[in-house]
């Protein structure tokens, strides 16, 4: 897939913040507000990180069911059509920014870990959400469809490619390969609250703030695109609103993690501290363009016969297409046909 980048340069904005958690309309307003801080620091492109409205549902990794916390959580995501997301959408035109927003999606009385992209001028360009919830996050959350597979637009003005990937999506190399295909220039990563590792724990190094960061550090290099590795702050009021005192997972407060990592792979900003605050960036394309000249996986390094661009986009033969089976972007069969062979009855 071909870009047509005019734009040299693009000043991000990548968010290191805590939500108001369960709460809808302040985390919207608190959305708002942040959109107008990259505006005043000259940013083009805001990001926000996995399920940043409410916040992360982090009680489900202390106890499979909670009902009070599920109806609340319900009842303040944020649906696509709602006037909160108008509001988020006004705000992202009146200061002319792009945003990558990270929310759960509100579909009747279900939802969905999702991500958007609003341009500049208020217009969602797009909508997905995460193909699989991970483990427990599944009994909160619902799965995508084979739609959801289109992450990656082109920003307007000749603007960079820019795609996106939900937490542990970043683990799934088919997922991953199909993104990344799509000539991804910059990558939005968004993740939850990550815990620091800590020698001994019994959980996986590959969940915590070190093992994740890896894994979008991996990404960008596989890509070779700008990640905007984004991770949400965990206070004692967000542990307080979740009851997750004491659990091994954002049990204790958790501090912010998120980074600018360049298309070779390398961390190139951090935050100033552990505190809420805009990480500012400016990223050169010609950065992108010079480290695709080495390796492109999704062009001229990429294995024929893994994935092409027919189904990629949806156009596979014999009337089957990627909404068919979302969880597998190609099987390896062979889709022409073959002569019927008949067996000879034997005579008796």
């Amino acid at each position: 897939m071909a870009s047509s980048t005019k734009q040299p340069t693009i000043r991000v904005a990548v968010t290191q913040h805590e939500p108001i958690w369960l709460d809808l309309e302040a985390t919207v307003d608190k959305t708002c507000h942040l959109i107008a801080e990259a505006a005043s620091a000259s940013a083009k492109l805001v990001v926000f990180p996995e399920c940043w409205i409410p916040g992360y549902p982090a009680w489900i990794w202390s106890r499979p069911v909670d009902f009070d916390l599920g109806v609340k959580y319900v009842e303040n995501s944020l649906s696509i059509d709602s006037r909160q997301m108008r509001q988020i959408r006004d705000a992202a035109a009146t200061h002319q920014v792009n945003v990558g927003l990270g929310f759960s999606e509100r579909d009747g009385d279900s939802v969905y870990i999702a991500q958007a992209l609003i341009d500049e001028k208020g217009e969602i360009r797009m909508q997905r959400r995460k193909m699989k919830p991970t483990h427990m996050e599944r009994t909160v959350f619902g799965d995508a469809s084979g739609s959801c597979l289109a992450g990656v637009v082109q920003l307007a003005d000749g603007g960079p490619r820019v795609g996106s990937l939900s937490c542990w999506e970043h683990i799934q190399p088919l997922l991953k390969y199909y993104t990344l295909s799509q000539n991804e220039q910059i990558h939005i990563a968004g993740w939850p609250p990550l815990d620091p590792f800590m020698e001994g724990s019994p959980g996986f190094w590959s969940m915590t703030a070190e093992g994740c960061r890896s894994l979008s550090q991996t990404y960008a290099a596989e890509a070779g695109a700008y990640v905007l590795h984004c991770a949400a702050i965990l206070t004692e009021t967000g542990i307080e609103a979740m009851k997750t005192k004491g659990s091994p997972i954002m049990g204790s407060p958790v501090a912010g993690s998120s980074a600018v990592i360049g298309p070779d792979g390398r961390l190139l900003k951090t935050a100033e501290s552990e505190d809420e605050q805009l990480i500012i960036a400016d990223l050169n394309m010609a950065e992108v363009t010079k480290t695709k000249t080495f390796a492109d996986a999704g062009g001229h390094c990429k294995s024929e016969g893994l994935g092409d661009d027919a189904y990629c986009s949806g156009e596979l033969t014999n009337g089957v297409t990627a909404d068919s089976r979302p969880d597998m972007l190609w099987l390896g069969a062979d889709p022409t046909s073959k002569p019927t062979v008949r067996i000879a009855k034997p005579e008796i």
